[in-house]
């Protein structure tokens, strides 16, 4: 019988093996964002200065358990418009392949970054007044306009953006 028991642990213990090594690339390829590009304390600028507009920026952290509904409210909208818009998601506490495992929480993500330096001081380059709480979302218009929310936009706010 303890023969039986071991053999069955066994067995769990390579299909857990196999379901883990196997999860990056099956998440990757499920929503179609394959990297992850570092975020640290210029790259905020140089988005605003020369990023993709219209553009939504999702700020969220691994344990954020709203954060996949905020971002499901701007891929609706997106979707609704019919338009090429980023939507983009900004891990700010895990890098790589860790960050990359959490895309499959925001399918229609069209890219993926991660905070890589001192987590205050990147939060402070994007907004000295965010009070770091997630979901942090920026809206960035066609024309180049900035509405920041914590939390899912209003409706109306979601107009305004997309025009």
């Amino acid at each position: 019988m303890k023969s039986l028991s071991n053999a069955l642990l066994c067995l769990l213990l390579v299909g857990a093996c196999a379901c883990a090594q196997s999860a990056t690339p099956k998440f990757a390829t499920t929503v179609g964002v394959t990297e992850v590009v570092d975020f640290d304390e210029t790259t905020w600028a140089q988005l605003l200065k020369s990023g993709p507009r219209p553009a939504a920026y999702l700020f969220t952290t691994s344990y954020c358990s709203t954060c996949p509904d905020a971002f499901a409210t701007l891929h609706a909208a997106v979707t609704q418009k019919h338009q090429a818009i980023q939507l983009v998601a900004v891990m700010m506490d895990v890098t790589g392949n860790q960050a990359l495992r959490h895309a499959v929480h925001f399918p229609g993500l069209t890219q993926m970054f991660a905070f890589d330096g001192f987590e205050p001081a990147i939060r402070q380059s994007v907004d000295p007044a965010w009070p770091n709480i997630t979901p942090y979302i920026v809206l960035i218009d066609k024309k180049g306009v900035v509405q920041r929310f914590i939390g899912p936009p209003s409706p109306k706010a979601l107009r305004a953006w997309l025009g």
